[in-house]
């Protein structure tokens, strides 16, 4: 477990992880808080399971803020994030986890669905950095991490959109790296098949295949994807900016 402080030492400002409520924003968000950060926890549909984690993090002796905000909206988004810094005295870390996926092809595929896609994959994660920027510079460094996907990679034949909008995120990291150096940093990681809800009913129907096509042989835990997130949210990912790191046990190999 990555630690920035020390266990009886003073607690850090604050972080953001949207779409914390199950699956890799809960694990996200509970290896901040342990990390010292302020964490809020935020949730559209699931306000029990977002509670659940958030109680997980206070009994552990964390600080978790639980928050209802579509981040696709910009004025919700925007809340979000004022809400967290004023909850815990600043924010340091934005984490853009919050998804949308939905399987349809082409021919389906409606207008409402393609703009719930980009607003929720993409747009979400350009408002929430674009509100958080006026706390994270006033910081001596800030993070970004956005959640992307191995569908940015390799396309998807049931679901352009979300690829589409995954592939958007990956230009979008690499230009707010540009942009926002040198003292916050933008990175992107991108997993593969994880044990998470979105990826039940795939992996209840045919979970043997998936594994047998990765060759690490099997799927992963939202764990090792948070630890990875935790370490390019800390200081010592400093020298680390403008980059996609593929978690997927060697599906995609870039």
């Amino acid at each position: 477990m990555i630690m920035t402080r020390e266990p009886d030492g003073p607690f850090l400002p604050g972080a953001v992880v949207s779409g914390s409520s199950r699956g890799i924003g809960a694990a996200i968000a509970q290896r901040l808080a342990a990390a010292g950060y302020g964490v809020c926890i935020n949730w559209v549909s699931r306000e029990g399971r977002a509670r659940e984690v958030a109680g997980a993090i206070e009994a552990a002796g964390g600080r978790a803020l639980v928050v209802r905000a579509d981040v696709g909206d910009p004025a919700q988004a925007r809340r979000l994030v004022e809400e967290t810094a004023s909850a815990f005295g600043g924010l340091r870390i934005v984490v853009n986890n919050a998804g949308f996926s939905q399987h349809t092809t082409l021919e389906e595929m409606t207008t409402e669905d393609w703009n719930r896609a980009i607003a929720v994959n993409l747009s979400a994660a350009m408002l929430a950095t674009q509100a958080a920027l006026p706390f994270l510079k006033e910081q001596p460094w800030g993070r970004v991490v956005n959640i992307c996907s191995l569908r940015a990679m390799t396309g998807s034949d049931h679901g352009a959109h979300y690829a589409a909008a995954k592939s958007g995120l990956i230009g979008l990291t690499r230009s707010l790296a540009l942009e926002l150096a040198p003292s916050i940093t933008v990175n992107a990681v991108s997993p593969g098949y994880t044990r998470t809800d979105m990826n039940a009913a795939a992996l209840a129907a045919r979970e043997a295949e998936i594994a047998a096509k990765i060759p690490a042989r099997r799927i992963a835990e939202p764990d090792e994807i948070a630890a990875l997130v935790a370490f390019l949210a800390s200081e010592d990912a400093g020298y680390l900016t403008g980059q996609t790191i593929n978690v997927n046990g060697g599906l995609f190999m870039q």
